[in-house]
Order: C-alpha cells, then structure tokens, then sequence
C-alpha cells in the first residue's frame, strides 16, 4: 500500500533549500524517497510509520510533497512553498558572558533561523538546538579569555555578529558595549552619545578611544556620555569594577571636520532652479545636507572633495553650505540666480 502524507511542517523555506521539514501521515515503514516537487530530498530519516523528518532541495514556487516506499508512492496534495531567503538575524544572546571552559546554556534569539545550519563562536562550531525561526539554544564551546563574535548561518547566508565574551569573572559582571548612537560627530566633541550594552552597573569610566568622557549612568544596559575632542575612528568603552569592556568594533565613534566650501560650478544659474551644481571642497564623505541659502537641495556625494546638486528654485545670490554632523561649512560659497 502507498504511503499517505497529510502534513509538511514547516510549509515554506527558502529557495536555496536546506530547510529541516517533518512529514505526518501513515504507511512510512520501509519508506525510500522523499521529493519536493520533482526534487530529491536529503537526509530522510523515518522516525515512525507516521512521520519522516527531510532538509528540503532548491527550488522555486510551489511544489506538492510526496514520500515513496515499496507500495509505491503517495498521492496527496500536501504543498511546499520556497519563499526568497534572507540572511539571519541575531538580536540578543542570554546570557552573552560564560567561562572559558564553555558549558553555557546560551538562548539565542532573532529572526530568520529556519534551516539553520552552524551556529559559530568565533571560529568554532558550537552544539545548538532549533527552537524556531526567532529562537536557537546553543552550548558554548570552550574558549580563550575574551570576546568572540557569534554567528548563525542558514541557507540565507550568515547573521550578523553578537559579541560573547568568555571570562574568568562570574557570568554578567564583564561589560559589553554593542551600539553608540549617534556614531559620527564632530572633531571638537561635544556630541550626546547614547552607549547601549550590558553589565554598566557600577561604571566608573568612559572613554573615546584613550580620552575619557563625561558621562551618566542610566542603566545596566545604557549610558549616556558626551563625546571629548578627538580624531578619527575611536572605539567607545566603559570600565566598570570587573574589567574595560572589549574593542568589538560594535561601538565605534567617528570624528569628523567641518565640510568647506571651495568654490561652485556653475556659480549661478535660471531662477527656476534644476541646473546641477558641482561643488568643491573637503569633508563630504559623510555629507547630509546641501543648501543654497535656506533651501534645501538634492545631492549626490562624488567624493570628499565633491558634490552634485540640484539647485533649488531661488532669487539673488545665495550662500551654498555643505553640512555634516562635523558641522555646516561657512562661510561657503555664493551662487547667483539669474
């Protein structure tokens, strides 16, 4: 007698396959083959004469299931849908801190795990458990003293890193910072600087790179800090009573100049604005805002040292600034309309 399939669980992965299903329905006893559509399925293992669990073949649309054994093969409507894969997403581990000798129950939470494939920290392959598309558990593997990145890898391709530090410290004390919002600001400080993480409680200092900032504790998870003088790319850390937070990368500030305006071609053009603009200068990279006088104009940043824009609508002559958060350049440049 034929295999009969009532069910696929999940219904839909993605279209690179590689997404774990398990198959109900009755008669698997002896079963051979599992297909998606006209695709093999690999890694069948039947569990039961009522249920088989299989990773899914590449594929596209909609493509009915089936299961063959020795009687012959099923002929039951059961579909599969392959949707366009994402990569994962990882937004928290709980906890994010454990011994160097591994064991630790890390929870894992996000998005897009389903088909999940190798969870790493670091370098290594850690042992993990697929809970759903927003959850894994995982073992940490042993480790050297210090922070690792963590990652999940599906068919969608890799997740994004999520700091975990291996410590010789009890489990939460060590802090982490993973954002700094906002990132960029200008090279004579003075910027508000939200610094998120975990395990502030207790801080007693704050840095820019080497200079130390002023700062307030908010919670165990946030602090905010007023961003010194400084240059180039800094790493933001916070000390607390159990060490200096690690250099992740994750909490990166960038110091900028102020954006000159050298000069404009053309330097005038119709009052009813449109004609573009190029305008020289430095410090554009990170450019957010082009005005030729109060108006705001559309731009395109070409390098550092240029810009396009449209020019606005407008009347007489105006100043053309350049604005970043370095600052606005000034004096700028004069543009006339004729």
């Amino acid at each position: 007698m034929a295999p009969v399939v009532t069910g696929v669980a999940p219904n839909q992965g993605s279209t690179a396959g590689g997404t774990p299903v398990t198959i109900s329905g009755s008669g698997f006893t002896g079963a051979t083959a599992v297909k998606v559509g006209a695709a093999l399925a690999s890694g069948m293992t039947v569990v039961s004469s009522t249920q088989i669990t299989a990773i899914t073949p590449p594929g596209t649309g909609t493509a009915n299931v089936t299961v063959s054994g020795v009687g012959g093969t099923s002929t039951q409507t059961v579909p599969f849908t392959y949707v366009a894969a994402a990569a994962p997403v990882i937004s928290a581990l709980t906890p994010n801190q454990g011994p160097v000798a591994g064991g630790t129950a890390v929870t894992v939470t996000g998005s897009g795990f389903t088909g999940v494939t190798v969870v790493r920290f670091g370098v290594t392959a850690a042992t993990f458990t697929f809970v759903s598309a927003t959850q894994i558990n995982a073992t940490a593997p042993a480790g050297a003293s210090g922070p690792v990145l963590v990652t999940v890898t599906t068919p969608g391709g890799v997740s994004n890193p999520m700091p975990y530090c291996y410590t010789t410290t009890s489990v939460g004390s060590l802090p982490v910072v993973t954002g700094v919002a906002p990132n960029q600001g200008p090279v004579a400080g003075g910027t508000a600087v939200t610094v998120t993480g975990t395990g502030f409680t207790g801080a007693t200092l704050v840095r820019f790179g080497a200079v130390t900032a002023t700062f307030t504790f908010v919670s165990a998870t946030e602090i905010t800090a007023t961003a010194p003088a400084g240059s180039g790319t800094v790493e933001v850390t916070v000390t607390t009573p159990a060490g200096t937070s690690p250099a992740l990368g994750l909490g990166s500030f960038t110091y900028l100049n102020v954006p000159t305006v050298t000069g404009l071609t053309p330097a005038q053009g119709p009052t009813s604005g449109g004609n573009l603009v190029t305008v020289a200068g430095s410090g554009f990279t990170y450019a957010t805002d082009v005005r030729f006088g109060a108006a705001p104009a559309s731009f395109s940043v070409v390098s550092d040292t240029y810009v396009v824009a449209a020019a606005p609508a407008g009347a007489g002559t105006v100043t053309v600034t350049v604005a970043s958060a370095g600052g606005t350049s000034s004096p700028g440049a004069a543009y006339t309309y004729l």
